[in-house]
């Protein structure tokens, strides 16, 4: 349970590291005196940090193992995070932005890691729960980069703030943490075949980006089809992603009792079913109410897609002396990172030659295609558990 709980706030680090920063983004934008074109390509440094980090963190793991990374990663996120908030360049923002992604890129798959090794030890399903605590962590980091705006807080001081308090909470969990460095004394056994070339794998992430898309599509454009489409203003349409991002944080509590209850396949398409239904309601809304009712319903049917994918990528890569998973949790999160990326810029392309409603009818077909994924993902594991996966 120890170890549990370290991971859990683990995950709620991450999450509030990357709540503090964003809701600061007007004070930063200012700051820099950045028009929002420039500001915008400034932004792209985290994602680019964040995809490059995750392709090359598996590595990374398995040799130092995930605990030193956890702590490596949160310590480098922390300097970021000042760096960030006394940045006085649009090229030095970036460069922070930039650092700051990587070292979070690398958390992302240093603590699912972790994650995994949990699961493993108790015998049950908990990565959503795992999940949650970020989905709260970013909660409290947004309420608490709110108060800091409230109270005249400059950007530097509160993120300065924030990253000593993450330090702080740091030390007196990181020694729960699972994952120390490999010993390799074992028996020495034949390498398994690289990720890139397992089918199983291209379905987990498959998953992930689907989920991806439809998350960041919800984030990005969730209040401007509230105003644009269903004629709310601007402070209600807000709310839209509130009720999303709530319910999959409430979900993911849920999420882990599904797993161990119904078996990630049936988790993985009953969730897509409601999330896809949810989004084409948000879309095709008669009255605003139903579309906040549809995001609500997304965010809960997407709560437990990434989780569980990640969850069978890191069991699907598990050695005979019980570890493994690193390079696959890796291979798996950098195809998702792509759908963070790419999601937000497409669902606007198609919004631009259609419109914003047939748009998100793209996304609840996107999450759709999770439920038939789920299905071929589990008949590929079945295959690899006949024959087990040998270096070819």
């Amino acid at each position: 349970m120890r170890d549990r709980t370290a991971v859990f706030v683990v995950f709620a680090l991450n999450g509030a590291a990357l709540g503090s920063w964003a809701p600061r983004t007007p004070a930063l934008s200012e700051r820099v005196n950045a028009s929002p074109g420039v500001f915008g390509l400034a932004l792209l440094g985290a994602s680019v940090g964040m995809l490059i980090a995750a392709s090359v963190s598996g590595r990374l793991i398995e040799r130092h193992g995930a605990r030193a990374v956890v702590a490596g990663s949160t310590i480098i996120a922390c300097a970021a995070l000042p760096m960030i908030g006394f940045s006085t360049a649009v090229v030095l923002l970036a460069g922070a932005l930039f650092v700051l992604g990587a070292s979070v890129g690398a958390l992302d798959v240093a603590m699912n890691v972790a994650g995994v090794e949990v699961e493993r030890r108790s015998g049950q399903a908990i990565m959503p729960v795992l999940h949650a605590g970020f989905s709260f962590g970013a909660l409290a980091g947004s309420v608490a980069a709110g108060f800091a705006a409230s109270h005249q807080w400059s950007p530097g001081r509160h993120l300065t703030v924030a990253a000593l308090a993450a330090l702080v909470v740091l030390a007196f969990v990181i020694v729960a943490v699972p994952g120390a460095r490999p010993e390799h004394a074992g028996p020495v056994e034949k390498p398994r075949v690289a990720p890139v070339k397992r089918p199983v794998l291209w379905l987990l992430a498959a998953i992930a980006l689907f989920s991806a898309i439809a998350e960041g599509a919800s984030s990005d454009w969730s209040a401007l089809l509230m105003t644009s489409v269903h004629g709310v203003g601007d402070g209600a349409a807000a709310f839209a992603y509130s009720g999303f991002a709530l319910a999959m944080a409430l979900a993911r509590l849920a999420g882990a009792w599904l797993q161990n209850r119904f078996g990630a396949t049936r988790a993985l398409a009953v969730g897509a079913g409601i999330a896809a239904a949810g989004l084409v309601l948000a879309a095709l809304a008669p009255l605003p109410v139903f579309g906040f009712v549809g995001f609500a319903l997304a965010g809960a049917g997407l709560a437990a897609a990434f989780p569980i994918a990640l969850s069978l990528a890191g069991a699907s890569g598990k050695r005979a002396d019980g570890t493994g998973g690193e390079r696959e949790l890796a291979f798996v999160t950098a195809i998702a990172y792509t759908g963070f990326l790419a999601g937000p810029p497409l669902i606007g392309g198609i919004a631009q030659v259609t419109s914003l409603s047939v748009s998100f009818l793209f996304v609840g077909l996107t999450a759709a295609l999770i439920v038939p994924s789920a299905v071929a993902a589990a008949r590929a594991r079945k295959r690899e558990e006949v024959s087990e996966p040998v270096a070819r």
